[in-house]
């Protein structure tokens, strides 16, 4: 699975993000459900359990860097 693949793809927080945090991830990918370590996107606060996020970058092969998918 390459960058293109995972890049806009949506998932939930399962471990707070946030500045000085690694947190965690579970996104739809190849017909399953995988976990990844993520981090904030650049000018993204804080991210608590729950937040449906949106992966803007792909470092492989398990961490993203996610922002929230909706504005609340």
């Amino acid at each position: 699975m390459g960058e293109a693949d995972m890049v806009g793809l949506d998932g939930r927080v399962t471990g707070t993000v946030g500045p000085g945090l690694v947190g965690e991830v579970i996104v739809r990918i190849r017909g399953g459900a995988e976990h990844f370590l993520a981090y904030p996107a650049q000018g993204t606060g804080r991210l608590p359990v729950g937040t449906v996020v949106t992966v803007v970058e792909y470092l492989p092969p398990r961490t993203v860097y996610v922002m929230a998918a909706y504005d609340n």
